[in-house]
C-alpha cells in the first residue's frame, strides 16, 4: 500500500499543497427523500423498487439489484428516478452506527424508481466531483462522526435533510478524488475476495463444531437421562416492595444472538422497574428467551450478573451441581436436537413462544459429572477457535476488516485549506 500513498501524497503536493477546500454537502448537491412506497395500485404503472436493504448491502446498484415490484405514478417515475452517479444512502436506522450506508448507481436504470426509505444524492457538477469518492467519504470518520453528533431519536435514529445538507465533506481537485476510488475499490475489492475465502472457512468449521457437539452430546442410551426440570433447581422472582436496591436488567434484546452474550443491560429499581423484570438469577444460571424462541437468545450467567434480574420472557435453568453441571445444560439448550424441539413445541404465529413448563419437559442425558466435565473442556475449545474473536479465522477477518478502514481513513483525511473546516 506504500506506492499507492506515495502517489495521492505527490498529487496533493502539486495540486493542493495548501490544504483541500471543505464544503457543506448541499452545496454540491440536491438531496430528495420523497421516494416510493412499497404497494401495488392497479392504475399505476408497474416498475422496480430501489429498497433500503438493497442499498445497505451493496456498494453499486445494477438493474439485476432491484427485485422487489411496486408501482408508482407518472410524476413519481420522473421525480424518483435512477440515473448512473446517483449516490442513494440511509437516512434512518434502529442502530445509529447503520446511518449514512452508501451505494452508487452505476447506469441509468429506466422502469425503476427509489424507496421513500432512502435518500437520493445527486451531485450538481459531476465534473468536479466522483460520486464513488462521496461513497466512500460516508464511509469514513469524517462523516461518520458528524452523523453521530447531528443523529436524533430514540427507538429509531436519523437525519433530516438539512442535517445532511450541512455535513462538511474534503473535496480535493477530481484527479485526486478518483485515484483515491481507483485505491479504495482495488483494495475493497482484494478484501471482499480474503474475506470470501475466510468466510467460506469459518463455515464450514462451524458446521464441523455443530456436528461434534452434537455427536458428543449424544450419549449411548445406557446414559441416565433427566428432563430439564428434574436436573434444575426452583428460582425465585424478586419482592420489588421489599427492596430498595438498584439491578442491572437483563430484557429480551439484552442476549446476543450471535456470541450469546449480554450488552447493555439497563440499571433499574423498585421506581421504575418494567412489570416484565421479575425473575432473579445468579452466577451459572443459564436463561433461555422463551419468546420467539427460535431466535435462540440464551447465556450463562456469569459473576457480574449474579444476584441481578431477568425478564419473564427468559426460563432460568439452575443446575443441581449433585447431578449437573451448568455449562451442560448451556451445551445442550444450544444444540441442534433442543432447537427442534423448541420449533415444535412454540404456540403464536406473529410472536411465538414457549412456556417455562415446555423448556424444563426438554429430556437431556446426564453422563457422570467427569464425563461432563471431559466434554465440556473439548466443546469450550471447539467454541473458541470457532467463535472468539481473539484468536483464529474470526481474527484474521477482523484485521482484514480493520487494515482496510485504517488504509480508507488514512486516504480521506486532509489538511483543511486556510482553516475552513
Amino acid at each position: 500500500m506504500t506506492k499507492p500513498m506515495s502517489k495521492i501524497e505527490k498529487l496533493i503536493a502539486e495540486l493542493c499543497p495548501n490544504g483541500v477546500e471543505f464544503k457543506d454537502l448541499g452545496r454540491l448537491a440536491i438531496f430528495e427523500n420523497t421516494g416510493v412506497d412499497k404497494k401495488i395500485v392497479d392504475s399505476e404503472q408497474r416498475v422496480r423498487l430501489l429498497n433500503y436493504m438493497d442499498v445497505y448491502n451493496n456498494k453499486h446498484i445494477n438493474r439485476d439489484i432491484l427485485k422487489m415490484e411496486v408501482s408508482a405514478s407518472d410524476s413519481k417515475i420522473k421525480n424518483c428516478n435512477i440515473e448512473k452517479g446517483d449516490i442513494f444512502i440511509t437516512p434512518t436506522s434502529e442502530t445509529i452506527d447503520d446511518i449514512g450506508h452508501a451505494a452508487v448507481a452505476d447506469e441509468n436504470i429506466s422502469g425503476a424508481v427509489y424507496s421513500y426509505h432512502i435518500m437520493r444524492i445527486r451531485l450538481n457538477e459531476k465534473n468536479d466531483t466522483a460520486p464513488y469518492f462521496i461513497s466512500y467519504l460516508f464511509e469514513s470518520d469524517i462523516i461518520q462522526k458528524q452523523i453521530l453528533k447531528l443523529a436524533t431519536g430514540m427507538t429509531r435514529f436519523g437525519l433530516k435533510k438539512s442535517k445532511f445538507e450541512s455535513i462538511k465533506i474534503p473535496l480535493p481537485p477530481l484527479a485526486i478524488q478518483e485515484e483515491i476510488v481507483k485505491i479504495l475499490d482495488s483494495f475493497t475489492e482484494l478484501e471482499a475476495e480474503l474475506e470470501a475465502e475466510l468466510e467460506a472457512e469459518l463455515e464450514a468449521r462451524k458446521k464441523q463444531y455443530e456436528y461434534y457437539r452434537e455427536e458428543l452430546l449424544t450419549c449411548n442410551q445406557k446414559i441416565n437421562r433427566k428432563t430439564l426440570g428434574e436436573a434444575t433447581l426452583l428460582t425465585n422472582n424478586i419482592k420489588w416492595k421489599d427492596t430498595n436496591k438498584t439491578y442491572k436488567y437483563i430484557d429480551l434484546t439484552s442476549v446476543s444472538r450471535e456470541d450469546h452474550s449480554i450488552y447493555e443491560p439497563v440499571e433499574i429499581d423498585a421506581n421504575n422497574a418494567p412489570s416484565r423484570a421479575q425473575k432473579l438469577i445468579q452466577k451459572d444460571d443459564v436463561i433461555f428467551a422463551t419468546t420467539r424462541p427460535t431466535l435462540r437468545r440464551f447465556t450463562l450467567i456469569g459473576n457480574n450478573f449474579d444476584g441481578q434480574v431477568a425478564s419473564t420472557g427468559y426460563c432460568v435453568l439452575r443446575a443441581n451441581k449433585n447431578i449437573v453441571l451448568p455449562k451442560w445444560i448451556y451445551f445442550n439448550i444450544a444444540s441442534n436436537v433442543f432447537n427442534d424441539y423448541v420449533e415444535k413445541n412454540q404456540e403464536g404465529s406473529a410472536y411465538p413462544s414457549i412456556s417455562d413448563a415446555k423448556v424444563k419437559s426438554f429430556i437431556i442425558p446426564i453422563p457422570p459429572l467427569a464425563e461432563q466435565e471431559r466434554i465440556i473442556t473439548i466443546l469450550d475449545k471447539f467454541d473458541a477457535l470457532v467463535n472468539d474473536i481473539s484468536i483464529g479465522l474470526p481474527a484474521e477477518l477482523s484485521a482484514r476488516r480493520s487494515q482496510y478502514e485504517y488504509y480508507r481513513n488514512k486516504l480521506l483525511t486532509f489538511e483543511p485549506l486556510n482553516n475552513n473546516y
